[in-house]
């Protein structure tokens, strides 16, 4: 398995990298599969955007698999990952805005 990943890494570099990248991934999708279902629970545009974002981190690691496998070239990689790092902070600081004020407690 470890012959597939791309020229740039040597074996041990190479497990260390699928590792983190399973565990990012794992992660990730959790968090995606609880952002969706407090969507589906809430129904709100601000849980939509969270959720969107969450399925954007999980499409980040993909990603990083397909590099590290030598499917994805590197420049495609980091136009992607950079781009989906925007993407991702945009989605987030639009919900906090989409929120409003917080209410005044007594």
């Amino acid at each position: 398995m470890l012959q597939t990943v791309g020229e740039w890494l040597n074996g041990t570099e190479a497990t260390v990298l699928l590792v983190v990248l399973a565990l990012a991934t794992l992660g990730t999708a959790t968090l995606f599969v609880i952002g969706v279902v407090g969507y589906r629970r809430r129904g709100t545009t601000t849980y939509l955007l969270v959720a969107v974002a969450l399925g954007l981190l999980v499409a980040r690691s993909l990603v990083g698999f397909g590099t590290a496998m030598g499917m994805v070239p590197m420049p495609a990689h980091h136009l992607i990952e950079h781009g989906s790092d925007f993407a991702v902070a945009t989605l987030i600081l639009y919900a906090l805005y989409r929120s409003g004020a917080p209410s005044p407690t007594t």
